[in-house]
C-alpha cells in the first residue's frame, strides 16, 4: 500500500511533453501539447507566419519586382530630361564648314551652361540660333516619329540641328578682329594668330576676303575652321546682326565629339593661340 504522500507526489508528476504541428485550413498552425494519461491536452494556436518550418512566403512579389522598375525607368527619365534641359545637349554636324575639326554627321555634346553659368573664352566651339538671314530656306524634313520626339525630348537622340550653326568664337565683346596683316594672319586687338585648327595651307591667308570689326558688347565674332567653305560671321555682315552672334542666342560650347566611337575626342578650345590678347570692354 502507498502511503497519502507517494500518492500525491504521483499526481504531481509529469510526463515530458511532446509537441506535434499540424497545418489547419485556416492558415493557422495549431500545437497539440500532449501529456500523460488523466491528464487535460492543452491546445495552442499559432499563426502561420511564426511556425518554425514555414518559408515565409512573400505574397505580390512579382508586383513589388515591376513597381521598382517602372519607378527607377521613370527616375532616369526625369534625370535625362533635367541633363538636357539644363546642362547638356547633342547635335549633329550637317555640313563641312568645321573641317576637319568636325565632319559631316559627326555627334557632338554641348554644355548648355555656357555663357550663361560659364563665361565664353576665345578659341570656344559654340553651338547657336540663326541670328536672322544666316542659313537658307531648307528644303522640308520628314516630322520625326513619336519614338523619335521621345527620344529627342529626354535628351537620348541628336536634335535634329534645324535653325543652328557651329563655329569657333574668334572675337568676345569690345574686341577688334582684323585680317590679315602682312603675313596673312588674323589679328585680334593688334595680336596675330597662329591658328592650327584651320585647314588652310601655310600659303593661304586668314581670309580671303578683307575685314576689320569690332565686336559690339553682347555678342561675339565667330568663323569656321573650313575658311574658304564657312558662311560665317565675314559673310553675313549684311544681314540684321551685321554678322555678330547675341550672346542670347549661344545655345552652349560643344566639349567632346561622342559619335562615331572611332572619333570619340575633346574639343580643344586652343587658349595657347590667344595668349597675348587682352580683353577690351565697351
Amino acid at each position: 500500500m502507498r502511503s497519502e504522500s507517494e500518492i500525491g507526489a504521483a499526481r504531481r508528476w509529469r510526463a515530458p511533453t511532446r509537441t506535434v504541428w499540424k497545418q489547419s485550413t485556416d492558415l493557422q498552425a495549431v500545437r497539440f501539447v500532449y501529456a500523460p494519461k488523466n491528464c487535460e491536452a492543452i491546445v495552442l494556436r499559432q499563426t502561420a507566419s511564426t511556425s518554425p518550418q514555414e518559408g515565409g512566403a512573400r505574397p505580390n512579389g512579382l508586383l513589388r519586382f515591376l513597381r521598382d522598375i517602372v519607378v527607377i525607368f521613370l527616375a532616369a527619365l526625369l534625370i535625362s530630361f533635367l541633363i538636357k534641359t539644363f546642362l547638356i545637349r547633342s547635335f549633329y554636324i550637317p555640313s563641312g564648314s568645321m573641317e576637319t575639326t568636325l565632319q559631316i554627321d559627326d555627334r557632338v555634346i554641348v554644355n548648355e551652361l555656357v555663357p550663361d553659368v560659364v563665361d565664353l573664352h576665345r578659341g570656344d566651339v559654340v553651338v547657336f540660333e540663326d541670328p536672322g538671314g544666316w542659313l537658307p530656306d531648307s528644303l522640308p524634313t520628314p516630322s520625326p516619329t513619336g519614338i523619335e520626339r521621345a527620344l529627342e525630348f529626354v535628351g537620348l537622340r541628336p536634335h535634329d540641328s534645324n535653325n543652328h550653326l557651329i563655329k569657333r568664337v574668334i572675337g568676345l565683346p569690345g574686341d577688334t578682329v582684323a585680317c590679315c596683316n602682312d603675313f596673312g594672319q588674323m589679328t585680334v586687338n593688334g595680336v596675330p594668330l597662329e591658328e592650327p585648327y584651320t585647314n588652310l595651307t601655310p600659303e593661304e591667308p586668314a581670309s580671303r576676303d578683307p575685314f576689320e570689326v569690332t565686336v559690339p558688347e553682347g555678342s561675339i565674332w565667330v568663323m569656321g575652321d573650313n575658311r574658304n567653305n564657312s558662311q560665317d560671321s565675314r559673310y553675313n555682315q549684311g544681314t540684321p546682326s551685321r554678322g555678330f552672334v547675341p550672346m542670347s542666342d549661344v545655345v552652349g560650347r560643344a566639349f567632346v565629339i561622342s559619335w562615331p566611337y572611332t572619333r570619340w575626342s575633346w574639343l580643344d578650345n586652343y587658349p595657347s593661340v590667344f595668349d597675348g590678347v587682352e580683353r577690351r570692354e565697351q
